[in-house]
C-alpha cells in the first residue's frame, strides 16, 4: 500500500566533505611518512693553489680543427691522409721546442673522431702534454 501517491521519491545525496577531509588526511599521511632519499655525491676538498703564475710560457703548437675535419698546424694547413701524416707535421713543428704543449681548437660542430686524431697523433710524436682551447660564453 502505498499512502503517499503524490509524494515522489527524494534523490539520495552524496556528502562530499567527509569525503574531502578523508584525501586531506590521506595526504598528511603521505607526506609524514615519505622518505626522501639524497643521491649519493662525492664529497671532495679541492687543493688549492699559492703559487703565482709561470713566469716562462711553455712552448705551444697550435692546432686547428674545422668544422669539416681539416687540420691547421700553427696556422698552416695540413693535408690529411692518416695519422702517422699529422704525427709527422706535429713532430716537425714540435723540432727545436723544448716540452711543447699541444693545445687543440676544434670547431664546436666537429666530429670527435676528428680530435681524437689530434691526441693520437701527438702520442705518436712523443708529445704527452695537450690541452683544449675554449671561449667563454657572451653572457659571462
Amino acid at each position: 500500500m502505498n499512502f503517499r501517491k503524490g509524494a515522489g521519491r527524494d534523490e539520495p545525496e552524496i556528502n562530499l566533505i567527509p569525503l574531502i577531509d578523508l584525501f586531506l588526511v590521506i595526504i598528511i599521511f603521505l607526506m609524514v611518512t615519505t622518505t626522501y632519499s639524497k643521491f649519493a655525491e662525492l664529497q671532495i676538498t679541492l687543493p688549492t693553489a699559492d703559487a703565482e703564475k709561470a713566469q716562462v710560457k711553455p712552448a705551444e703548437i697550435n692546432v686547428a680543427v674545422s668544422a669539416d675535419g681539416r687540420y691547421a698546424i700553427d696556422g698552416v694547413a695540413v693535408n690529411f691522409h692518416d695519422v702517422n701524416n699529422l704525427a709527422q707535421a706535429l713532430k716537425a713543428s714540435a723540432a727545436g721546442r723544448h716540452d711543447p704543449v699541444v693545445v687543440i681548437a676544434a670547431d664546436a660542430q666537429s666530429t670527435h673522431q676528428a680530435v681524437i686524431n689530434v691526441m693520437q697523433a701527438s702520442r705518436m710524436a712523443q708529445i704527452s702534454q695537450i690541452t683544449f682551447a675554449t671561449q667563454t660564453s657572451p653572457g659571462k
